[in-house]
């Protein structure tokens, strides 16, 4: 009984987190839309700026060919793909990969969620090291990018409790 009281609680708090993670990524989206024009940059470290890119593709502008697919294509990939994490997170609710699981499905919804309605996902954060540019991302690419490590190095740890014992 406690145990099933628990994990409703994870489940809530789980949901909430995604749902505040969900509102930050879109919130920064707006923001960055409403207040900064497409080609303007704004140095915020010295190799990361604000610039405002429209995006057909994935993470990191991979797959950026502005056509049906990756519009339409990405978008229901997206959906089926949250729909199978969700299924995984919700089979063990006390599982330790749980936070990776909600970072992945907060950048996932993030990014679907805007992409809806024109097609592109918007992305802003702009990595280069001098005049070498490494990608332009947006929050949700990051929970994507976290989440996704926090989740390999869980499956390594495993592996390698397994085969020392």
């Amino acid at each position: 009984m406690l145990e099933r009281i628990g994990s409703l609680h994870n489940y809530k708090l789980g949901y909430l987190s995604i749902g505040a993670l969900v509102f930050l990524d879109l919130f920064s989206k707006y923001f960055v839309q409403k207040y900064l024009d497409i080609g303007t940059s704004i140095e915020l470290i010295p190799i990361l700026d604000l610039v405002l890119v429209y995006n057909s593709g994935i993470a990191f502008s991979l797959f950026d060919f502005n056509n049906f697919f990756t519009t339409y294509g990405l978008l229901i990939i997206g959906i089926i793909l949250i729909v199978y994490l969700h299924y995984i997170y919700r089979k063990d609710p006390l599982s330790q990969q749980n936070f990776s699981i909600a970072m992945i499905l907060s950048g996932a919804l993030g990014n679907i969620l805007d992409r809806f309605h024109d097609g592109v996902v918007t992305d802003f954060l702009y990595f280069h090291i001098g005049n070498t540019s490494f990608f332009i991302f947006n929050i949700a690419d990051a929970y994507i990018s976290i989440g996704a490590v926090i989740f390999f190095l869980l499956e390594l740890i495993k592996i390698f409790k397994k085969t020392s014992l």
